[in-house]
């Protein structure tokens, strides 16, 4: 059995990611920390504008974010730093920042990410 290495990633020294949202028309910023090959499991941290909701959509993985800065706002309210938030598989969300300030999530998947956005509904 092969011995498995402790990964360690400092991401203070990694520069932010710039990443346009196409759908909005904002730019949302991340640092790509890890990725499972195995199972697609994904660890990143994000951070969206102030302002900036990410609209009514789903995932096919379920997902996780834990609030380090500022305020996380879902279809289900408002968490502050220190909270964990999980998203299960294909449920319908919306999440993003308060109009006052930014957020930052470290933000974690349990399989490979991908987002489908809901056509002609609001949340």
């Amino acid at each position: 059995m092969d011995n498995p290495k402790t990964v360690v990633v400092d991401t203070t020294q990694m520069p932010w990611e710039d990443r346009f949202h196409e759908l909005t028309g904002v730019t949302l910023h991340r640092k790509e920390i890890f990725q499972e090959p195995e199972t697609g499991m994904t660890v990143r941290l994000v951070r969206y504008p102030a302002g900036f909701i990410n609209p009514l959509h789903t995932h096919p993985c379920g997902h996780g974010m834990y609030v380090l800065e500022g305020t996380l706002v879902t279809h289900e309210g408002r968490h502050e730093p220190g909270s964990f938030v999980w998203f299960p598989e294909g449920q319908r969300m919306e999440h993003g920042a308060t109009a006052e300030e930014p957020v930052t999530v470290l933000f974690i998947t349990n399989k490979p990410f991908e987002i489908h956005y809901v056509a002609g509904e609001a949340g």
